[in-house]
Protein backbone atom coordinates (compact mmCIF):
# COMPACT_ATOMS: atom_id res chain seq x y z
CA UNK A 1 0.00 0.00 0.00
CA UNK A 2 1.44 3.37 -1.00
CA UNK A 3 1.74 5.50 2.10
CA UNK A 4 0.65 8.63 0.23
CA UNK A 5 -2.56 7.14 -1.20
CA UNK A 6 -5.39 9.67 -0.72
CA UNK A 7 -8.08 8.70 1.82
CA UNK A 8 -10.76 9.01 -0.86
CA UNK A 9 -9.04 6.36 -2.98
CA UNK A 10 -9.17 3.97 -0.03
CA UNK A 11 -12.85 4.75 0.55
CA UNK A 12 -13.54 3.83 -3.08
CA UNK A 13 -12.45 0.28 -2.25
CA UNK A 14 -15.78 -0.10 -0.47
CA UNK A 15 -14.19 -1.86 2.50
CA UNK A 16 -12.77 -1.26 5.93
CA UNK A 17 -9.05 -1.77 5.41
CA UNK A 18 -6.54 -2.38 8.20
CA UNK A 19 -3.18 -1.39 6.75
CA UNK A 20 0.15 -2.60 8.10
CA UNK A 21 3.22 -0.41 8.06
CA UNK A 22 6.45 -2.35 8.15
CA UNK A 23 8.65 -0.01 10.18
CA UNK A 24 8.46 2.87 12.62
CA UNK A 25 9.60 5.27 9.92
CA UNK A 26 6.74 4.16 7.66
CA UNK A 27 4.22 4.65 10.44
CA UNK A 28 5.61 8.12 11.16
CA UNK A 29 4.61 9.09 7.61
CA UNK A 30 0.95 8.15 8.18
CA UNK A 31 0.51 8.73 11.90
CA UNK A 32 -1.28 12.05 11.46
CA UNK A 33 -3.75 10.76 8.83
CA UNK A 34 -7.45 10.84 9.63
CA UNK A 35 -8.90 8.34 7.15
CA UNK A 36 -12.62 7.63 7.58
CA UNK A 37 -12.61 3.92 6.81
CA UNK A 38 -8.99 2.79 7.02
CA UNK A 39 -6.87 1.95 10.03
CA UNK A 40 -3.09 2.35 9.82
CA UNK A 41 -1.04 0.09 12.09
CA UNK A 42 2.45 0.50 13.47
CA UNK A 43 4.84 -2.39 12.98
CA UNK A 44 8.34 -3.76 12.56
CA UNK A 45 8.44 -6.53 9.95
CA UNK A 46 10.65 -9.37 11.20
CA UNK A 47 11.88 -10.05 7.68
CA UNK A 48 13.25 -6.56 7.03
CA UNK A 49 16.76 -5.70 8.20
CA UNK A 50 16.17 -1.95 7.89
CA UNK A 51 13.02 -2.09 10.01
CA UNK A 52 14.98 -3.68 12.86
CA UNK A 53 17.85 -1.26 12.57
CA UNK A 54 15.35 1.59 12.88
CA UNK A 55 13.40 0.09 15.77
CA UNK A 56 13.46 2.04 19.02
CA UNK A 57 11.48 0.73 22.04
CA UNK A 58 10.55 4.16 23.39
CA UNK A 59 9.48 5.40 19.98
CA UNK A 60 7.33 2.32 19.41
CA UNK A 61 5.71 2.63 22.83
CA UNK A 62 4.81 6.25 22.08
CA UNK A 63 3.50 5.46 18.60
CA UNK A 64 1.25 2.65 19.77
CA UNK A 65 -0.78 5.12 21.79
CA UNK A 66 -2.18 6.66 18.59
CA UNK A 67 -3.40 3.51 16.82
CA UNK A 68 -5.65 0.55 17.68
CA UNK A 69 -3.62 -1.72 15.43
CA UNK A 70 -0.13 -3.22 15.58
CA UNK A 71 0.78 -5.13 12.44
CA UNK A 72 3.54 -7.10 10.74
CA UNK A 73 5.31 -7.94 13.97
CA UNK A 74 6.51 -11.32 15.15
CA UNK A 75 9.18 -13.75 13.97
CA UNK A 76 10.37 -14.98 10.57
CA UNK A 77 12.45 -18.15 10.25
CA UNK A 78 13.66 -17.18 6.76
CA UNK A 79 14.78 -13.65 7.66
CA UNK A 80 18.34 -12.34 7.45
CA UNK A 81 17.69 -10.58 10.75
CA UNK A 82 19.32 -12.69 13.50
CA UNK A 83 16.76 -14.66 15.48
CA UNK A 84 17.92 -13.18 18.79
CA UNK A 85 17.38 -9.68 17.42
CA UNK A 86 13.91 -10.62 16.20
CA UNK A 87 13.03 -12.09 19.59
CA UNK A 88 14.26 -8.98 21.39
CA UNK A 89 12.15 -6.69 19.20
CA UNK A 90 9.08 -8.91 19.46
CA UNK A 91 9.48 -9.04 23.24
CA UNK A 92 9.43 -5.23 23.43
CA UNK A 93 6.30 -5.12 21.28
CA UNK A 94 4.53 -7.78 23.37
CA UNK A 95 5.34 -5.95 26.60
CA UNK A 96 3.97 -2.72 25.15
CA UNK A 97 0.65 -4.29 24.14
CA UNK A 98 0.38 -6.11 27.47
CA UNK A 99 0.25 -2.64 29.03
CA UNK A 100 -1.74 -0.98 26.24
CA UNK A 101 -3.85 -3.74 24.62
CA UNK A 102 -4.13 -3.52 20.84
CA UNK A 103 -5.23 -5.68 17.94
CA UNK A 104 -1.90 -7.28 17.00
CA UNK A 105 -1.38 -8.98 13.64
CA UNK A 106 1.46 -11.48 14.15
CA UNK A 107 3.77 -12.81 11.45
CA UNK A 108 5.06 -16.35 12.02
CA UNK A 109 6.55 -17.61 8.73
CA UNK A 110 8.72 -20.67 9.45
CA UNK A 111 8.55 -19.68 13.13
CA UNK A 112 5.15 -20.86 14.37
CA UNK A 113 6.56 -22.72 17.36
CA UNK A 114 8.81 -19.83 18.34
CA UNK A 115 5.91 -17.37 18.17
CA UNK A 116 3.85 -19.63 20.41
CA UNK A 117 6.77 -19.79 22.85
CA UNK A 118 6.68 -15.99 23.15
CA UNK A 119 2.90 -15.86 23.51
CA UNK A 120 2.87 -18.67 26.06
CA UNK A 121 5.34 -16.78 28.25
CA UNK A 122 3.52 -13.45 27.90
CA UNK A 123 0.49 -11.89 29.57
CA UNK A 124 -1.01 -11.10 26.17
CA UNK A 125 -4.48 -12.62 26.53
CA UNK A 126 -6.43 -10.39 24.15
CA UNK A 127 -5.73 -9.04 20.70
CA UNK A 128 -3.34 -11.61 19.24
CA UNK A 129 -4.19 -12.34 15.59
CA UNK A 130 -2.09 -14.92 13.77
CA UNK A 131 -2.01 -13.82 10.16
CA UNK A 132 -1.41 -16.33 7.35
CA UNK A 133 -0.98 -19.05 9.99
CA UNK A 134 0.79 -22.23 8.82
CA UNK A 135 1.13 -24.06 12.13
CA UNK A 136 0.59 -27.76 12.70
CA UNK A 137 -2.77 -29.00 14.02
CA UNK A 138 -1.21 -29.29 17.47
CA UNK A 139 0.14 -25.74 17.29
CA UNK A 140 -3.23 -24.48 16.10
CA UNK A 141 -4.92 -26.08 19.11
CA UNK A 142 -2.41 -24.42 21.43
CA UNK A 143 -2.91 -21.05 19.73
CA UNK A 144 -6.66 -21.41 20.24
CA UNK A 145 -6.08 -22.23 23.90
CA UNK A 146 -3.94 -19.09 24.20
CA UNK A 147 -6.85 -17.00 22.91
CA UNK A 148 -5.49 -16.23 19.45
CA UNK A 149 -7.56 -15.24 16.43
CA UNK A 150 -6.65 -16.29 12.89
CA UNK A 151 -6.67 -13.97 9.87
CA UNK A 152 -7.16 -16.02 6.70
CA UNK A 153 -6.14 -14.91 3.21
CA UNK A 154 -6.80 -16.53 -0.18
CA UNK A 155 -3.54 -18.49 -0.19
CA UNK A 156 -4.35 -20.02 3.18
CA UNK A 157 -7.73 -21.27 1.93
CA UNK A 158 -5.96 -23.85 -0.21
CA UNK A 159 -5.72 -25.95 2.97
CA UNK A 160 -9.31 -26.83 3.96
CA UNK A 161 -8.06 -28.91 6.89
CA UNK A 162 -6.37 -25.86 8.38
CA UNK A 163 -9.56 -23.84 8.02
CA UNK A 164 -11.67 -26.45 9.74
CA UNK A 165 -9.25 -26.43 12.69
CA UNK A 166 -10.02 -22.78 13.39
CA UNK A 167 -13.06 -22.17 15.62
CA UNK A 168 -15.55 -19.94 13.82
CA UNK A 169 -15.55 -17.48 16.71
CA UNK A 170 -11.81 -16.89 16.11
CA UNK A 171 -12.01 -16.40 12.34
CA UNK A 172 -11.02 -13.18 10.56
CA UNK A 173 -10.20 -12.50 6.91
CA UNK A 174 -7.51 -10.55 5.10
CA UNK A 175 -6.20 -9.97 1.60
CA UNK A 176 -2.59 -9.38 2.70
CA UNK A 177 -2.29 -7.66 -0.65
CA UNK A 178 -0.20 -8.19 -2.76
CA UNK A 179 1.28 -11.38 -1.29
CA UNK A 180 -1.60 -13.29 0.27
CA UNK A 181 -3.97 -12.68 -2.64
CA UNK A 182 -1.57 -13.36 -5.52
CA UNK A 183 -3.57 -16.48 -6.49
CA UNK A 184 -6.91 -14.76 -5.99
CA UNK A 185 -9.05 -13.95 -9.04
CA UNK A 186 -8.72 -10.45 -10.45
CA UNK A 187 -9.13 -7.67 -9.62
CA UNK A 188 -6.69 -8.08 -6.75
CA UNK A 189 -6.75 -5.15 -4.37
CA UNK A 190 -6.80 -4.37 -0.64
CA UNK A 191 -10.14 -5.02 1.02
CA UNK A 192 -11.45 -7.38 -1.68
CA UNK A 193 -12.14 -10.33 0.59
CA UNK A 194 -15.07 -11.83 -1.35
CA UNK A 195 -12.93 -14.62 -2.87
CA UNK A 196 -11.64 -15.49 0.60
CA UNK A 197 -15.15 -15.52 2.04
CA UNK A 198 -16.35 -17.77 -0.80
CA UNK A 199 -13.53 -20.28 -0.30
CA UNK A 200 -14.08 -20.36 3.46
CA UNK A 201 -17.82 -20.77 2.94
CA UNK A 202 -17.30 -23.80 0.68
CA UNK A 203 -14.90 -25.35 3.15
CA UNK A 204 -17.27 -24.89 6.09
CA UNK A 205 -20.45 -25.68 4.17
CA UNK A 206 -22.12 -22.32 4.79
CA UNK A 207 -23.14 -19.31 2.69
CA UNK A 208 -20.61 -16.50 2.11
CA UNK A 209 -22.94 -14.08 3.92
CA UNK A 210 -22.62 -16.26 7.02
CA UNK A 211 -18.84 -15.97 6.85
CA UNK A 212 -19.00 -12.17 6.52
CA UNK A 213 -21.42 -11.86 9.42
CA UNK A 214 -19.23 -14.12 11.56
CA UNK A 215 -16.09 -12.14 10.79
CA UNK A 216 -17.73 -8.80 11.64
CA UNK A 217 -19.00 -10.19 14.93
CA UNK A 218 -15.55 -11.57 15.71
CA UNK A 219 -13.96 -8.23 14.93
CA UNK A 220 -16.44 -6.50 17.23
CA UNK A 221 -15.57 -8.95 20.00
CA UNK A 222 -11.88 -8.32 19.44
CA UNK A 223 -12.36 -4.56 19.61
CA UNK A 224 -14.32 -4.91 22.86
CA UNK A 225 -11.75 -7.27 24.39
CA UNK A 226 -8.87 -4.90 23.68
CA UNK A 227 -10.77 -1.70 24.46
CA UNK A 228 -9.56 0.06 21.32
CA UNK A 229 -12.93 1.27 20.06
CA UNK A 230 -12.12 4.89 20.88
CA UNK A 231 -9.10 4.72 18.58
CA UNK A 232 -11.03 3.54 15.52
CA UNK A 233 -12.08 6.04 12.82
CA UNK A 234 -15.61 7.18 13.56
CA UNK A 235 -17.19 5.42 10.57
CA UNK A 236 -15.50 2.15 11.47
CA UNK A 237 -16.55 2.53 15.08
CA UNK A 238 -20.17 3.00 14.05
CA UNK A 239 -20.09 -0.12 11.88
CA UNK A 240 -18.47 -2.05 14.68
CA UNK A 241 -21.09 -0.99 17.23
CA UNK A 242 -23.89 -1.98 14.86
CA UNK A 243 -22.82 -5.64 14.98
CA UNK A 244 -21.55 -5.91 18.56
Amino acid sequence: MALDIPPLELEKLGAVVLIATRSLDEFARVQSRSDRASVWGVGCHPGLVGAHRGFDPDRFTAMVQSTPYVAEVGLDGASRVPHDAQRATFAVIVRAVETSPRIVSIHSYQATGAVLDVLRASRLRAGAVLHWWLGTPEETREAVALGCYFSVNHSMTRSPEALRAIPRERLLVETDHPSGDRFSPSPRRPGRVEPVEARIARSLGVAPDVVRDTVWKNFATLVDATGVGHLLPSAVGQMNRSVS
